[in-house]
């Protein structure tokens, strides 16, 4: 079995086997969110935008969205889904290879997560830089639970359009990371292959003092793109916030 870059072959079926049909009722939660704003919110930095899930959607209820993204591979899933209409950028963060100004900048299914420490407050910063006095920036990350959970479920198996799978987590609690292999024993695109990802757990500390370094003010967290509160039993919290004008 190959092992190959991260998120190489993994772009061919990473919205079968990875993601959740979710990005609609994320996007529904922004889009109820967003026309609150006086302002007015109409153009959107989707950071880590990866096969454009959560593009479409927002593009589908108005907004203007330029997507940014560190996998060429993914990015090619996206132009398929998005059009040529769409602005995509090949950039790794904290760079977002745009001088554009937004309005709003959002990161959604744990893109941030594959952050260091030290990448993550630069990221902070560089998405600050891109949005307008009063803009927003949403996101979210894998929460203490989630952590636990993944201890709790180091080895996952399953089949999906034709591909199965297994992806194993290996966490450190000590150090906040976590190295998770993800094979694909039977690919329905070609031949087995292996690929490693690195991620981190962001303690809350590292989160709001990121932001307000940054400049960001009104944050707060929910509990997965809802109106509910954080909990000991949430696994993915939603981070919002505003920059200060």
């Amino acid at each position: 079995m190959n092992e190959v870059g991260a998120y190489t072959r993994l772009a061919g079926v990473y919205d079968e086997i990875v993601v959740d049909p979710c990005y609609s009722l994320w996007a529904d939660f922004l889009d109820a969110m967003w026309r609150l704003d006086a302002q007015g919110v109409r153009t959107v930095l989707d950071v880590c935008c990866g096969t454009g899930l959560m593009a479409a959607e927002l593009i589908k209820r108005g907004y203007s969205v330029v997507g940014a993204d560190a996998s060429a591979a993914m990015l090619a899933r996206a132009r398929s889904l998005l059009g040529d209409d769409v602005q995509l950028i090949e950039a790794i963060l904290p760079e977002l290879g745009t001088t554009a100004m937004f309005d709003a900048a959002t990161s959604n299914f744990d893109g941030l997560n594959y952050l260091t420490p030290d990448d993550f407050r630069l990221s902070i910063q560089s998405v600050a830089g891109r949005i307008r006095p009063g803009g927003w920036f949403v996101f979210d990350l894998h929460t203490d639970a989630m952590m636990t959970f993944t201890i709790d479920n180091a080895v996952v198996q399953g089949e999906s359009d034709g591909n199965e799978f297994v992806i194993l987590s290996d966490v450190d609690p000590l150090e906040r990371t976590c190295q998770t292999t993800i094979k694909v024993v039977h690919s329905r695109e070609g031949e087995p292959f292996t690929e490693t990802h690195m991620q981190y757990f962001h303690s809350d500390a590292e989160v709001e003092g990121a932001l307000a370094t940054a400049g960001f003010v009104d944050v707060h967290k929910v509990d997965e793109y809802t109106d509910d509160p954080v909990d000991t039993t949430t696994l993915r919290a939603t981070w919002i916030a505003r920059l200060s004008r």
